[in-house]
């Protein structure tokens, strides 16, 4: 439930709803805002005890929480999350463009792709040091050298870092070279690791499932919160459908409706989206207007030798041109407030 302080309610006043919320066995997420306070209580039973505070001093309504998903809901937080990863704002007033190769092959490769995509507008540096494969056979990336790589090249650039984190083992090794966190589409359940990101001091980048609902989407998300990390953004990379001239369908209506239902940023992942890299320009441009907060792409200096999704990275050129198309007046012109959803 969602218990509103008036905005004359004492500090004191709050603290005894805060206390009675705790005593009843939920959780008390509090959100101070500049004309009132709101206590989200999340948790189950007593809920009789609980609307009881309607009658306690400074209280000014309680209303039900309407979706299962419950931190990560606009009913709790009505002004958008902004999460700060290494001094880039994600889910602000601007368009963030996340570039890199899809997996670390070398530091030529490496250095080249960030210093190109530092120079031609880019804000941050993603890269694959663990690559889950399909098959057992293919690159599975380069590991803790990688991540090394990474560090160096965000030094190198000022670009703050998102790798992805594969298991509960890896989350403190990560960290240490990673500004943010990523959860795979195929972890994006795996709630062991989404606990333990949870007491990461990381934010984390949540790409869906391919068979995922925005529902279970945003309840994996919910997962990170509940347990104490705010900084979540959500990536749609496209769901799995049967047309075979595309890796994937890319669900431009989840991002918006994601973004109706949630005040976490959604970025956009076209690359993965599509699978095609003469898609990925015109389907980032999609992204953007229909609201996303970023968009994260592939890019490699030669893709038909990449060790891994040579068909969907851009190359430099290539990227380059992209920034062009998702320039400053486009971002401004397209990118609107959602209205909130009604059901």
């Amino acid at each position: 439930m969602i218990i509103s302080m008036s905005a004359t309610a004492t500090e004191a006043e709050t603290n005894h709803v805060i206390d009675r919320v705790r005593e009843l066995g939920y959780q008390a997420h509090v959100t101070r805002g500049v004309e009132r306070t709101i206590v989200a209580a999340v948790g189950a039973g007593h809920r009789e005890e609980l609307a009881a505070l309607g009658a306690a001093p400074g209280v000014e309504q309680i209303v039900a929480i309407a979706h299962p998903f419950k931190l990560v809901s606009m009913q709790v937080k009505q002004k958008r999350t902004v999460v700060d990863v290494g001094g880039v704002p994600v889910g602000g007033e601007e368009c963030v463009l996340m570039a890199g190769p899809c997996s670390v092959e070398s530091r030529e490769q490496l250095m080249t792709v960030a210093h190109a995509i530092r120079d031609a507008g880019a804000s941050m540096l993603r890269g694959g040091a663990y690559k889950p494969r399909t098959s057992p056979y293919e690159f599975q990336g380069l590991g803790i050298e990688a991540l090394k790589l990474l560090r160096e090249a965000s030094d190198a650039t000022g670009l703050p870092v998102v790798t992805e984190v594969m298991s509960t083992e890896d989350v403190d090794v990560v960290s240490e070279y990673a500004d943010m966190l990523q959860v795979g589409a195929r972890n994006m359940q795996n709630f062991s690791l989404l606990r333990r990101l949870a007491k990461c001091e990381r934010p984390i980048l949540l790409k869906r499932s391919p068979s995922a609902t925005v529902k279970d989407w945003l309840l994996a998300a919910e997962y990170i919160l509940a347990g104490g990390n705010s900084e979540v953004v959500l990536c749609e990379r496209g769901i799995r459908s049967y047309d075979p001239d595309m890796r994937n369908t890319f669900d431009l209506s989840a991002l918006a409706l994601a973004r109706q239902l949630s005040h976490l940023p959604v970025v956009a992942d076209p690359s993965h989206g599509t699978g095609r890299r003469d898609l990925v320009p015109i389907m980032a441009r999609a992204a953007v207007a229909v609201g996303a907060d970023g968009v994260i792409v592939e890019v490699h200096p030669c893709p038909e030798k990449a060790l891994s999704d040579g068909p969907q990275s851009l190359t430099i050129p290539e990227f380059a041109a992209l920034v062009q198309l998702l320039g400053q007046p486009l971002r401004k012109h397209l990118r609107q407030q959602p209205k909130a959803a009604t059901a």
